[in-house]
C-alpha cells in the first residue's frame, strides 16, 4: 500500500484526499478527506487574473492541509490545479505560494487530463456492476469549467468546456457587486445560451447521446442530491452511488431559481459557499440531463480526487 496526499484545487474549493492505495489490488482506503471552499476563481473570467484575497484563502487552506498531511505521514503529495489557475496571468504567483507551503509545485493540467482523472475516480469502483450499463459518461461540473468524459474500461472520448457554476453565477447574477436574488428570467435565459453553447462544443468530441449511464461528480452535483433525498445533514455514505431522477432534478433546479439566498442558506445539507453558485449549478446539471437523455444521474462523491491519488501511487509502483 502506498500512502498519498491528493489535493485538487479548482475554481471554487480545495480538496484534500489522504489514502492508502494498492494499485495491485485496486483498494483504495480512505484515511482523511475534507474541503474548504476558498472561491480561487474569483473575478478570473472578468479580469483575468487571481484577487489577492482568493490566493490569500487558497494559501490558509494549503497551510492546514500541509499539517494534515505531516500528520499522517503521506509518501506523495500530488497537488493539481484546475480551471482558474489555467485561465490566470498571475498563476506564477500561485505556484510559488504552494510550493513555499507544501513543498510541490501545483501541476497545472489541461482539460483532457482532469477529465481522465475525474473518470478514473468515478468509475475505479464501479467495475463489475450489472446494475449500469456501459458506456459511461461522467460529468464533472466544477466552478470554472466542466468536464465530460465517456468511456467503458477505459476512456473514449473527453472534452472540457469553460462552463461551471461560478463562472456562470459572475457572468450573469452579478451586478455591481450583488448577486441577483433570484435571478430574473432574462438572466436564466443567458445562462441557459451559454450551457447550450458549451454543450455543442462538447458533442464536438464526446458523442453524448451515446451514453447509457450518467454518472455526476462534484459539489453541484452532491447538493441537488442532497436536497433531493431529504437530508438532515450533509451524509457522503447516503449520497455516494444515489440516483436521482430527471424529474426530480428539474423540481429542485426550479426551486433554487426561485428562491432567495436566506432560503437557500437555510438548508440543512447546503454549504455556505455554495449558497450563491448552486442555482447555476443546479441548472447545469439539468441541461446536461436534458440534452443527453438520462432519465436520471447516479451520484458519485469518488471523483477527481480519487483520480489524483491513484495517478500519484501508480506514479510510486
Amino acid at each position: 500500500m502506498k500512502r498519498v496526499a491528493a489535493i485538487d484545487c479548482g475554481t471554487n474549493s480545495i480538496r484534500l484526499l489522504v489514502a492508502d492505495v494498492d494499485p495491485g489490488t485496486g483498494e483504495l482506503r480512505e484515511l482523511d478527506r475534507r474541503m474548504e471552499i476558498v472561491r480561487l476563481g474569483q473575478g478570473v473570467d472578468r479580469t483575468g487574473r487571481l484577487a489577492p484575497e482568493a490566493l490569500e484563502r487558497t494559501f490558509a487552506a494549503c497551510r492546514e492541509y500541509a499539517a494534515v498531511i505531516k500528520g499522517l505521514g503521506a509518501e506523495k503529495i500530488s497537488f493539481v490545479a484546475t480551471s482558474a489557475s489555467r485561465d490566470a496571468e498571475n498563476r506564477a504567483e500561485f505556484v510559488d505560494g504552494v510550493l513555499e507551503i507544501l513543498g510541490v509545485e501545483p501541476e497545472v493540467i489541461t482539460g483532457d487530463q482532469e477529465a481522465e482523472f475525474s473518470f478514473t475516480g468515478a468509475t475505479k469502483e464501479l467495475a463489475g456492476r450489472t446494475d449500469l450499463k456501459l458506456p459511461y459518461l461522467v460529468v464533472d461540473i466544477g466552478g470554472g469549467s466542466t468536464e465530460f468524459v465517456l468511456g467503458g474500461r477505459s476512456v473514449r472520448a473527453a472534452r472540457s468546456v469553460d462552463v461551471g457554476c461560478v463562472r456562470m453565477t459572475e457572468r450573469h447574477l452579478l451586478r455591481d457587486g450583488e448577486i441577483s436574488d433570484p435571478p430574473t428570467p432574462g438572466q436564466i435565459t443567458a445562462i441557459k445560451a451559454d450551457i447550450g453553447a458549451a454543450l455543442d462544443q462538447a458533442e464536438e468530441t464526446v458523442p453524448l447521446s451515446e451514453a447509457a449511464t450518467l454518472v455526476g461528480l462534484a459539489g453541484s452535483v452532491t447538493t441537488v442530491a442532497a436536497i433531493a433525498l431529504g437530508l438532515g445533514h450533509y451524509d457522503s455514505a447516503a449520497i455516494h452511488h444515489s440516483r436521482i431522477s430527471l424529474a426530480k432534478v428539474r423540481e429542485i433546479t426550479g426551486d433554487l431559481l426561485t428562491s432567495t439566498h436566506a432560503e437557500r442558506a437555510a438548508n440543512p445539507v447546503m454549504h455556505p459557499g455554495r449558497v450563491d453558485v448552486i442555482a447555476a449549478g443546479a441548472l447545469v446539471l439539468l441541461s446536461i440531463m436534458e440534452r443527453v437523455g438520462a432519465e436520471e444521474v447516479v451520484v458519485s462523491e469518488h471523483d477527481i480526487l480519487d483520480g489524483i491519488a491513484w495517478h500519484a501511487a501508480l506514479d510510486e509502483a
